[in-house]
C-alpha cells in the first residue's frame, strides 16, 4: 500500500489554478492577462489557457482595454456577474430577509417577510422553502444559474445542517438542511444551513467597510445575541461548529443576553411596548427607541448606556482572547449604535489588558439587518474561491 504524499491529479492542479485566477480577479480586477500572471506566477500561457476557461465557463468577461500603457493596449478581465445566482436567508425570531447575489457582487434582491417564531418546526421550513423557492424563481426566469441556498438561524447548527438548539425559534434537533431539500424537492443547488452570526461574518468579511479583515467579530443584534469570528483570516468554528454564543457569558447581575439582548433594552427604556401583548416585531419599537435618543429622552439613554456598558464589558473578554482588528455591531443595534458604541469603548479600555483596546475599531455594521442573508450568499460564492465551478455549458 503506498503512503505518504500523492501526486497532484492534473484536474485538481488546474481547478486549483482556475481558482487562484478567479480570487484575483475578484480582489484586483479590471486586470489584464499579463498583470494575472506577473501577480500569481502563472505563466502567461497557461494564465491564456485558464481565462479562456473562466470565459467559457461565464465567470470572466472581456472589458474593453487598459489605458496609460506604453505598447499594445491589453485587454482588460472583470468578473461575469450574468450567469449565475447565490442566495441566503436569515431567519431571526419576527422575520425572514432572502437575499440573492451575482458573481460579481450587485445585489439581484432583497427581501424580507414577516415571520413568527412560535411557528413549530414545520410550518417554519415550509415558510422557509417558500420564500427560497420564489427567490431561486426570479434568478432562473432572469436566466440565471442557482449555484446555492444557505440558510442563516440564530443557534446551534451541527456538521449536517440540524439545528441542534434555537432558543430564540423555540426549536431543537431540527433537521433543517434534509427538511428543506424535501420541500425544494431536491433541487439541483447546493442548500446549507449555518449559524446566523457565522454568515454575517463572512459577508463582512467580503463586503463590509472592513472587507479583508484577518481578525473580526461580528455580533448579532436581534431576538437572540451571537457572535461570528473570523480569525487569521478563517471563520472559527470549533470541535462541532458551535461557537460565537457570547450571549451565554456570565456578567454581574445575569448573562450578557438578559442585560443586553434587543428584548431587555426595549423593555427598559420603553416599559409599555409589551402592554397588548409579546412583541413579534422589534423593528417599530427600535423605531421608537431611536426616536426618544435623539429627543434625549434620560430613561432611553440610561439603559442605552447601561447596555453599551454590558456589551463593551463581553467585548473585551473577546478582545483579551483573539485581538480582533474589527468588531462590528449588527443587526437592531446598528440605528443605536451613536450611543452604544461610547459606553461600549470606555468598557473595553477598562477591561482590555492590551492599549487602546487591543487596536480593534468597533463600528456599526453597513450591510443592514439581512447581513446573514448576504452571507449566506456570499458563503456559496466562497466556493468558487476555492476550485469548485460550475460545470461547462454542453
Amino acid at each position: 500500500m503506498q503512503t505518504g504524499p500523492q501526486p497532484a491529479d492534473f484536474a485538481d492542479v488546474r481547478a486549483t489554478n482556475l481558482a487562484v485566477v478567479l480570487r484575483h480577479v475578484r480582489a484586483h480586477g479590471p486586470v489584464s492577462r499579463a498583470g494575472i500572471a506577473a501577480a500569481t506566477g502563472l505563466n502567461k500561457a497557461t494564465v491564456s489557457s485558464l481565462v479562456a476557461d473562466l470565459i467559457d465557463r461565464r465567470l470572466l468577461r472581456e472589458t474593453g482595454l487598459a489605458e496609460n500603457r506604453i505598447g499594445r493596449p491589453a485587454t482588460m478581465l472583470v468578473l461575469d456577474g450574468s450567469a449565475y445566482a447565490a442566495i441566503g436567508i436569515e431567519v431571526t425570531g419576527d422575520h425572514l430577509t432572502a437575499v440573492a447575489v451575482d458573481l460579481a457582487g450587485e445585489q439581484l434582491l432583497s427581501w424580507r417577510r414577516a415571520f413568527t417564531a412560535s411557528f413549530e418546526p414545520g410550518r417554519g421550513v415550509s415558510a422557509i422553502a417558500s420564500l427560497a423557492g420564489r427567490a431561486a424563481s426570479r434568478a432562473t426566469a432572469q436566466g440565471r444559474q442557482v449555484l446555492g441556498l444557505t440558510v442563516g438561524v440564530p443557534g446551534l447548527v451541527d456538521e449536517t445542517g440540524a439545528v441542534r438548539r434555537a432558543d430564540a425559534l423555540g426549536w431543537s434537533d431540527v433537521d433543517l438542511r434534509g427538511d428543506l431539500i424535501k420541500a425544494l424537492r431536491k433541487p439541483e443547488y447546493d442548500v446549507a444551513v449555518d449559524n446566523d452570526a457565522n454568515l454575517a461574518a463572512l459577508a463582512e468579511q467580503r463586503y463590509g467597510n472592513h472587507s479583508g479583515a484577518r481578525n473580526l467579530i461580528y455580533l448579532t443584534g436581534e431576538t437572540g445575541l451571537g457572535a461570528g469570528l473570523i480569525v487569521d483570516g478563517r471563520l472559527l468554528r470549533g470541535g462541532r461548529g458551535f461557537t460565537g454564543e457570547i450571549g451565554r457569558i456570565q456578567l454581574h447581575g445575569g448573562t450578557l443576553q438578559e442585560l443586553a439582548g434587543i428584548e431587555s433594552l426595549i423593555q427598559r427604556a420603553l416599559p409599555d411596548a409589551d402592554a397588548d401583548g409579546p412583541i413579534t416585531d422589534f423593528a417599530p419599537e427600535i423605531a421608537r427607541l431611536t426616536t426618544a435618543a435623539r429627543a434625549a429622552a434620560p430613561r432611553t439613554l440610561d439603559a442605552l448606556r447601561d447596555v453599551g456598558r454590558h456589551l463593551g464589558h463581553a467585548l473585551s473578554l473577546l478582545t483579551n482572547l483573539l485581538n480582533p482588528e474589527t468588531i462590528v455591531l449588527g443587526g437592531y443595534f446598528v440605528p443605536l449604535a451613536t450611543w452604544l458604541i461610547p459606553a461600549a469603548q470606555a468598557e473595553m479600555a477598562t477591561h482590555t489588558l492590551a492599549p487602546d483596546a487591543g487596536g480593534a475599531i468597533l463600528v456599526p455594521s453597513v450591510l443592514g439587518s439581512g447581513a446573514a442573508a448576504i452571507g449566506g450568499a456570499a458563503r456559496v460564492l466562497d466556493a468558487l474561491d476555492t476550485g469548485n465551478l460550475p460545470a461547462l455549458a454542453v
